[in-house]
């Protein structure tokens, strides 16, 4: 019989890791009087491309943007497709569709949560031009199948790692090493926070002077420093761009965030061996399956409930955990359920089993670096009470 307790204050689903450290680096942004795209931005780029082992790394003000630019830096356009994965945030496949392009779905493997490449070759057809797998939670695709398939079928692949800075695939960072291209996300809740931003990384060398130019609005290379001594006012439009660019306020905190992922994430890869033992030990729950390829970074904790041993189903569950003041979220609402794809495309739940079999069952709970030992504990215990109570 369960012994739980239930605390007075609430566990949030995430808290953002600052310290000092970035907000002094914020504040002597303030006091340079350079608060746009300047010096730190251009300094966080070379520290972040360095960290990866790539060849260039540029500053995007969301992972939306580095996604959607990877697409226009290849000339996809109207009457291309674009092969993703429901299980993901909407943005990864409306970039695609910003493009002109059409997104085209293929389902996850249910046990990885990551788009099957089985899956991709189905949906390839003469007018796929790219992949865009998602590194869902810090879990990595098979990367070598899905290159495999695009030099196959000659395809561009654009990685969404938007929760994969710190995974690593058979030894190597995502975003070493390219092929294609990688991009990243350091909204609020990322591993590593700028609030909101992210980076595009590739290396290849075409590729990266394009995006350049895309995305500050389509300006001449180093027209950012036209304002300091010995820049010049005279630029060039070469394209017709997008205001995607980072700015040093965000940049200043990505430099101390960089130097301090590892500490933090030290801190996630411990309550996530917690949480995986403790889970691991439920029939009513399924912990999050990793395979041998993959290391993960634990950018998000996502546990499956098991309806066949639960008198209760997820949404209860989650009003549950809430009543117990443990905060959740919910990775994520499919793409082909929202309602700008079904009407447009006609998908149907039925369409993607496994993406809407996972969706149906998943729950996100909290995992940061901040929870403290005691907190971890009351998040296992909740569940625990909760699969107990409501077992069949």
């Amino acid at each position: 019989m369960s012994k739980f307790v239930s605390r007075d204050t609430f566990i949030p689903y995430n808290v953002p890791d600052i310290t000092e450290a970035e907000i002094d680096e914020v504040v002597a942004t303030l006091k340079s009087g350079w608060l746009a795209k300047g010096p730190r931005t251009v300094e966080f780029e070379k520290q972040f491309a360095e960290y990866l082992g790539a060849k260039h790394a540029i500053g995007v003000n969301s992972c939306t943007a580095g996604l959607h630019i990877a697409l226009v830096t290849q000339g996809i356009g109207p009457g291309d497709e674009v092969i993703t994965t429901p299980m993901t945030f909407a943005s990864t496949a409306n970039t695609i569709i910003h493009t002109g392009a059409t997104p085209v779905l293929a389902d996850i493997d249910f046990q990885t949560t990551c788009i099957d490449p089985a899956e991709i070759e189905k949906k390839i057809t003469s007018k796929t031009k790219a992949i865009v797998p998602v590194h869902y939670s810090g879990q990595v695709c098979d990367l070598d199948r899905i290159y495999e398939i695009a030099e196959k079928h000659n395809l561009f692949v654009s990685e969404d790692a938007a929760h994969a800075l710190w995974s690593r695939y058979k030894g190597r960072l995502v975003g070493n090493s390219l092929q294609g291209a990688a991009s990243y996300s350091f909204y609020a809740t990322k591993n590593l926070c700028t609030g909101d931003g992210g980076m595009f990384v590739t290396d290849d060398d075409e590729t990266a002077a394009t995006a350049r130019m895309y995305v500050g609005n389509g300006m001449s290379q180093n027209a950012w420093n036209r304002y300091a001594k010995g820049g010049t006012w005279k630029y060039d439009i070469a394209v017709p761009g997008f205001k995607y660019n980072m700015f040093d306020i965000q940049s200043a905190l990505g430099i101390i965030q960089l130097k301090r992922l590892e500490e933090m994430q030290e801190a996630r890869l411990k309550i996530a061996a917690k949480y995986q033992k403790a889970f691991g030990a439920m029939d009513a729950i399924d912990e999050p399956f990793v395979p041998d390829y993959t290391t993960h970074c634990w950018h998000l904790y996502v546990i499956r409930i098991v309806p066949e041993n639960l008198t209760i189903d997820r949404d209860q569950f989650i009003v549950e955990l809430n009543q117990r003041n443990v905060g959740t979220s919910v990775h994520f609402i499919p793409v082909h359920n929202m309602s700008a794809y079904t009407e447009r495309f006609g998908y149907k739940p039925e369409d993607f089993p496994n993406a809407q079999k996972h969706f149906e069952r998943c729950i996100s709970l909290p995992l940061y670096p901040t929870m403290t030992d005691e907190q971890v504990q009351y998040v296992i215990d909740a569940v625990a009470d909760i699969a107990e109570k409501y077992h069949k």
